[in-house]
């Protein structure tokens, strides 16, 4: 059978190239062939990843594969338990199983494996609000120590930048 594999990380400290000798060992145990992968770097609060699963859900419509292999569910979704939900329910109707290495109740059908597919959907939305909130408490405390927010004085962004939005509007 023919796999894909989604990996997304949510922070330049992390890498998706950590899930992937699990995924392609899951995927020789289980005799699938991959056929496509997924791997970015998006917050998933922000949904910077939404692109990415749009262009997932039209390879479904397009039946490039029968498996989606992920690391955990809230690597799919972050949006609670409707987005959660909504996206499953997507991938199990046009035919996909989804195979998630930490949870692996997820290739179960029935009314139980929704319950849980929408408490783990709640449980990755409060992290990452939790996670927002830890930084938003942390920000304010050194603001409040007289501390500088943000880079050092003197350096120099080093990263690409779109040149969309505010950015494009004094580069024109």
């Amino acid at each position: 059978m023919r796999t894909a594999l989604w990996l997304r990380v949510s922070t330049d400290e992390q890498a998706a190239q950590n899930q992937r000798p699990s995924l392609e060992a899951e995927a020789r145990r289980r005799g699938l062939t991959i056929v496509r992968t997924w791997e970015f770097d998006g917050s998933a609060w922000k949904g910077d990843y939404r692109p990415e699963r749009q262009e997932l859900l039209e390879a479904v419509r397009r039946r490039e594969f029968e498996v989606l292999l992920v690391w955990a569910i809230d690597r799919l979704s972050r949006g609670g338990p409707e987005d959660t939900l909504s996206v499953i329910r997507q991938l199990t109707t046009s035919g996909v199983t989804v195979v998630s290495i930490q949870e692996p109740w997820v290739e179960q059908s029935g009314p139980m494996r929704e319950l849980l597919l929408s408490v783990f959907g709640w449980m990755a939305q409060q992290e990452s609000q939790r996670r927002s909130e830890r930084t938003k408490a942390g920000l304010a405390r050194r603001k409040a120590e007289g501390k500088l927010l943000g880079r050092k004085l003197g350096s120099k962004d080093k990263k690409k930048r779109k040149r969309s939005g505010y950015f494009r509007r004094y580069a024109e």
